[in-house]
């Protein structure tokens, strides 16, 4: 039976049913109803309300059939539902409700009361209630302990003082956020997903061990510690303004939002944040910030932080939002290469004139990085390479994935160890002269991550004919200052494939300079020079002599001053033909200071040098000083080369203080000294580096090249160096006229080139250059040679140049 009220206008407010038999209910028809109750009706399933809007009571019960009840109605002010066991749901939010009886309702499973002014609720016999919202009421109470399968409960914008959760045993999410709470018991609610209590005043939250949890807003509360024990799947998490001093973030390894701002948090250990994507912080009183494998990280709030010194964020993410503002004391970004520019200008439009950046906190690209290591021997005894071959050191390796191309220059050692981003590399190693060597593998290619990291590839060198040659150079390890000792270190390597044995000479001015000592005792000595022999020098075998001489002060006789050019000659002989000469011999013009800037750069060859160092090597020195307060852990030494000058790829290093490796990409070039822990103490606070690198052939005479260098301390601001710069003079400036000293005859000569002394000098060595400044032919240790056979040379105009105790000086002459 149905029965239908159909008037368009009926008059009634009030209506009451009681121990009727209808199946439908239908109210349409009374617009003006405020009152109803119905009860007692055994067969009803449906009752309509659609139409009620002023009803403000409502009174239903024992109605075992009806299974929904929707009220439409946004006055309804009671509310007694009681007694329907098939009642399923219930919407009552959105009212004026300031009562609400919900008892003897087995069935009911969601229950919707929110937006309401219930100052109160509680439940009698309401076994299966999984679902209640009853945010937004005026509530002090709000009883839920007979609710054992609740599931979700919004209890929320409240007045709430107290709320026991405890025997929620199911309950999966509790949001009880702004309310009055000052304690809240969780302890044990384990299938508990989504926690929101912020908003009220917890002075203590127990969340130890909740594993599925993955959800925690906790914010604007009242609490000092937190732990975090357990929470293996806790994803975000929402912690600010509260008053957290210390946060441990070790079991978090699933943490993906994380918001931790204004609390009194002075250290936070992110390294297990992996998984971050959100992060914020700002508000505290964090001095350092490392956020170095947060691969995933997207957007960053750190703004706000007056104590906060540095922050790293080198993690292969490009991150979307950055934001750092309003931090005085920051002094130290490293990002990753691809986010410098963009820092930069957060660093500007901030203001902050004293934060540097760059992407030094660590060698490895940011991220997820894999890596590619080996060693490198040489074959000495031509079959393959063994644990008993020798080490080659300082080979070239170029890397090229397809998309950008490097170059990595190793150690000493001879092994090396370079981490790669995924995709495909192809690594080839480089010679500086490939026709002495071949190299086993020529290119080797790796897929990462498809191939497991670290990928280990050896790289065997093997000597390919038979070829001689060495070089030298001179390292002046000290300035020459007057009246003080200065150190130099003399360089001499096999380049060839071949054992060497043969003689090192220095030439300088005994005059102007007192020998102290050497680390090597010298072979012979006479005036102005020092002979050292050598024997069974390797092939890329490297070895040094350091010499310590006393430059003469101002008031010896003769006077040495600021200003003065120190000449040295080093020499190199072997017993075979060598097949490069011009690298045998080195003059090192060495500018006398008063005083100097402990971080600088050299040009070795001085100021001018002469058209033979077109397309040649010239050779640089930069040093380094520790003046700071602590030891030194890391120092980059960067040159960006002028590409219109030089050719980076022709850079070659020669000795460092310590060990360091070499890093190209592009024209920029970096020496590493990779855990050098350089102390700070003035005897062991310095270090240096020389390398040569050739000049680019397109150069003529007076053409000038120029070098500087940054060189990165540790999170510091670089320390720019000197600019030093070099002129390409016809054949150098000479330090006396020739004819003063020399007669050259026969000129023009055929076979052989005589030379007489005039006056009391010294010869050191003579070179002979071509019309374009090649050097074609040297002759070291000339102190008793009167005779140059020159037969081999063919017939044009050639240059001789004389090193000598006076200096240098040349003359021309003809080849017939």
């Amino acid at each position: 039976a149905s029965i239908y009220f159909n008037f368009n206008t009926n008059p009634l407010e009030k209506v009451d049913f009681e121990k009727l038999n209808f199946e439908i209910l239908d109210f349409t028809a009374f617009p003006l109803l405020k009152i109803l109750r119905v009860s007692d009706f055994p067969s009803l399933i449906s009752m309509t309300l659609t139409s009620n809007l002023n009803l403000k009571s409502l009174d239903v019960s024992k109605v075992p059939q009806l299974p929904s009840l929707i009220i439409p109605s946004s006055i309804l002010e009671t509310l007694r539902v009681d007694n329907l066991p098939q009642l399923t749901s219930l919407y009552c939010n959105d009212k004026q409700l300031n009562s609400l009886t919900v008892s003897n309702l087995p069935n009911l499973g969601s229950l919707f009361c929110f937006n309401n002014k219930l100052s109160s609720l509680s439940f009698l016999n309401v076994p299966n209630l999984e679902v209640l919202h009853c945010y937004n009421n005026l509530m002090s109470s709000l009883d839920v302990n007979n609710l054992n399968n609740l599931q979700v409960l919004i209890c929320s914008k409240n007045k709430l003082p107290l709320l026991d959760v405890s025997s929620l045993i199911n309950c999966k999410i509790i949001d009880c956020s702004e309310n009055l709470l000052s304690l809240l018991n969780v302890n044990g609610l384990v299938n508990l997903k989504s926690l929101k209590c912020d908003h009220n005043q917890i002075s203590s939250l127990n969340v130890i061990n909740l594993s599925n949890l993955s959800f925690l807003l906790c914010s604007y509360n009242q609490l000092s510690s937190l732990n975090f024990s357990g929470l293996r799947n806790l994803s975000s998490l929402v912690c600010s303004h509260n008053q957290l001093t210390s946060i441990d973030m070790n079991a978090l390894t699933s943490i993906r939002y994380f918001s931790c701002g204004y609390n009194q948090l002075a250290s936070l250990d992110m390294s297990n944040a992996s998984n971050l994507v959100f992060f914020e912080c700002s508000g505290n009183q964090l001095t350092n910030l490392d956020l170095s494998n947060s691969v995933l990280l997207d957007e960053l709030y750190c703004s706000g932080l007056p104590l906060l010194k540095t922050i790293l964020f080198k993690n292969g993410s490009n991150e979307s939002i950055i934001d750092i503002s309003d931090n005085l004391s920051l002094i130290y970004i490293c990002a990753d290469d691809s986010q410098l520019t963009q820092v930069q200008n957060l660093i500007i439009q901030n203001g902050y004139s004293n934060c540097n950046l760059n992407s030094y906190c660590s060698f490895t690209p940011g991220g997820i990085f894999y890596t590619i290591q080996g060693n490198n021997n040489f074959d000495i005894n031509n079959n393959g390479c063994d644990l008993i071959d020798p080490i080659f050191p300082n080979l070239k390796l170029n890397l090229a994935n397809g998309r950008n191309t490097g170059s990595f220059i190793t150690n000493n050692t001879g092994s090396f160890s370079i981490p790669l981003q995924a995709g495909t590399h192809t690594i080839s190693p480089v010679l500086e002269n490939p026709t002495y060597f071949t190299v086993s593998p020529a290119t080797t290619t790796v897929t990462f991550p498809t191939q497991a990291s670290p990928f280990t590839q050896n790289f065997c060198v093997t000597p390919k004919g038979t070829h001689s040659d060495v070089e030298i150079s001179v390292v002046p390890i000290d300035r020459a200052r007057p009246g003080f000792d200065a150190k130099y270190k003399i360089v001499y390597k096999n380049k060839g494939n071949q054992v060497e044995n043969g003689g090192v000479n220095l030439s300088f001015d005994d005059a102007k300079m007192d020998y102290v000592l050497s680390s090597s005792v010298f072979n012979g000595q006479a005036r102005n020079q020092l002979t050292w022999n050598y024997t069974n020098l390797q092939p890329f075998e490297t070895r040094s002599i350091d010499v310590v001489f006393n430059i003469n002060s101002p008031m010896e006789t003769p006077a040495v001053n600021g200003g003065d050019v120190l000449n040295y000659t080093a020499t190199i002989s072997t017993a075979h033909t060598d097949e490069l000469p011009s690298d045998n011999s080195f003059t090192l013009n060495q500018t006398v200071v008063n005083s100097f800037d402990p971080n600088d750069i050299t040009c070795l060859e001085g100021a001018t040098v002469s058209s033979a160092k077109v397309g040649d090597y010239v050779h640089y020195m930069i040093r380094f000083e520790n003046t700071g307060s602590a030891n030194a852990t890391n120092i980059v030494v960067k040159d960006v080369v002028n590409s219109a000058k030089y050719d980076v790829n022709s850079i070659v290093p020669i000795n460092g203080s310590h060990d360091f490796y070499t890093r190209i990409n592009g024209d920029n070039v970096e020496f590493i000294f990779e855990n050098i822990n350089l102390p700070f103490t003035d005897a062991t606070n310095d270090g240096y580096v020389s390398f040569k690198i050739k000049t680019k052939a397109s150069l003529v005479t007076g053409d000038t090249f120029s070098k500087n260098a940054n060189i990165y301390f540790d999170y510091n601001f670089p320390i720019t160096t000197n600019t030093v710069t070099t002129t390409i003079a016809a054949l150098a400036n000479q330090d006396f006229e020739f004819g003063t000293y020399f007669n050259l005859f026969p000129n023009p000569a055929s076979s052989y080139l005589n030379i007489e002394t005039k006056a009391d000098i010294e010869l050191y060595s003579v070179q002979v250059y071509n019309a374009l400044g090649q050097l074609v032919l040297v002759q070291p240790q000339t102190q008793n040679t009167k005779t140059i056979d020159v037969s081999s040379l063919t017939t044009g105009n050639y240059f001789i140049k004389i090193n000598s105790n006076k200096g240098t000086s040349n003359t021309k002459f003809i080849k017939q």
